[in-house]
């Protein structure tokens, strides 16, 4: 059995007051046959808990710890030391959770970039104000830097918590509401076939599928195995099978299956009829149009619903009437964090030639600097190190960020004050430079 690393408080930051008030343990998910499967099932629990959810039943932890193992997900733990009162939750249950694991990064014309995906994240309300939120993002990206990463991604329930740790937002969603009755009509024809499945096939089907996507998307990001299962019905968001889950495929025109998507119906109470979408992927163009097609033409159905749509999405302009879409707000979704500024940008195809100086503060003190990035707008990238040169363009890493993926724009951050251009037309030249082959979106929530 494997000894978890047991981290000082000193070590993550966290604030003693003279005393050492908590325990710090970093250890891997494991399974049910495990002799330290009670920690990890106790760990899940209070993640559950900073999220109010519902207290997971057995079989649920073992569902999600099996699934975090597959992912090979690093659990930290913070614990009180000593007794806890009487009746309060006990001092094996963390009053802190983060995790993290390790999946690629689509960054822009089929290019790869290994990221540390942080999850998970809480910190019981009773223990805030002790810097443990702080200490463990800390060490976490020190850790992840000093292991050869140049990049950190995550998607976050609270949009204040993480620009001060130098994250920036990256690529956007939206929901969607889309009228499929007689307005209903896409353009063009059916490319493919699509035809019913049995759920269960999307275990191995899915996957296979996603992998088309992610070499095609910028800012697409390794699903975690959660996803196999939501999407086939084999877990429900409480743990459950979903029963309701259906399923079509989409098949090229050389029969490959190349998209597809998983939905439920809401029942007969919900008014107007509607089917939700539970996973939509498709490795094409001409999948994704003929899914829509699909999902247009099921009978009893007044509309169908997609929490997770693009911004950028095809679809409306394939409508004969693109006011059959009702669409939320834009909101954030994949925000980024970068650890080494000239890993992150030599590992990046620019669209243009250009150069350009990037004088880049950071609050951590991870990746500060200033950085001669020249490209010949080809596959060759050349970073430098460009220290008592006058910058073009001065930022904070997390704006650098979020212009990486080419998802928004220097010129905006420049007017809103978070950009200082510093020679004339930097900004749009920064433009040109990040901009990706076609609008980023990550369809991975984790």
């Amino acid at each position: 059995m494997a000894d978890p690393k047991v981290e000082t408080p000193e070590k993550i930051g966290v604030q003693n007051y003279g005393v050492q008030k908590y325990t710090v343990q970093r250890f891997p998910a494991v399974e049910h046959n495990h002799p330290d499967y009670h920690r990890s099932a106790a760990w899940v629990q209070a993640v559950s808990h900073g999220f109010h959810q519902h207290r997971r039943d057995d079989d649920y932890v073992a569902k999600t710890l099996t699934a975090y193992q597959a992912d090979k997900r690093e659990l930290t733990g913070v614990y009180v030391n000593g007794p806890v009162p009487r009746h309060a939750m006990g001092p094996e249950v963390p009053v802190a959770t983060y995790a993290t694991m390790r999946k690629p990064l689509n960054i822009g014309f089929g290019r790869q970039l290994e990221s540390n995906l942080v999850t998970s994240v809480t910190v019981r309300g009773t223990h805030r104000r002790n810097g443990i939120l702080r200490g463990m993002i800390t060490a976490d990206l020190e850790g992840a830097k000093d292991d050869g990463l140049a990049m950190a991604a995550l998607t976050a329930s609270e949009g204040t918590i993480y620009g001060r740790f130098g994250f920036g937002v990256a690529t956007f969603e939206r929901s969607i509401k889309v009228d499929t009755g007689p307005r209903f009509r896409l353009k063009g024809y059916m490319a493919g076939t699509v035809e019913v499945a049995d759920p269960a096939v999307l275990l191995e089907v899915a996957p296979t599928v996603f992998d088309q996507v992610q070499r095609v998307t910028p800012g697409s990001i390794g699903r975690q195995e959660y996803y196999r299962l939501l999407a086939s019905g084999s877990i429900g968001h409480d743990g459950k099978p979903d029963t309701a889950v259906r399923c079509a495929l989409h098949y090229s025109e050389s029969g490959v299956p190349d998209g597809y998507v998983s939905y439920r119906f809401k029942g007969w109470d919900s008014k107007p009829y509607t089917m939700e979408i539970v996973d939509l992927v498709a490795g094409s163009n001409a999948a994704y149009l003929d899914l829509w097609r699909f999902l247009g033409s099921i009978d009893l159905v007044d509309q169908v619903t997609w929490a997770e749509a693009p911004v950028d999405d095809p679809l409306g302009w394939a409508l004969e009437d693109p006011r059959c879409i009702d669409a939320s707000e834009v909101r954030d979704m994949l925000w980024l964090r970068i650890l080494d500024v000239e890993e992150a940008l030599s590992a990046r195809k620019y669209a243009t030639p250009g150069r350009l100086v990037l004088e880049v503060s950071d609050p951590l003190g991870l990746a500060g600097g200033t950085w001669a990035l020249e490209s010949d707008g080809g596959t060759a990238a050349l970073v430098e190190d460009a220290s008592g040169l006058t910058p073009d363009l001065s930022l904070d890493i997390a704006d650098l960020a979020s212009i990486y993926l080419g998802a928004v724009s220097p010129v905006t951050l420049a007017a809103a004050g978070r950009v200082l251009e510093r020679s004339s037309g930097a900004a749009f030249a920064a433009q040109r430079l990040f901009a990706v082959e076609r609008p980023a979106h990550c369809l991975t929530h984790f």
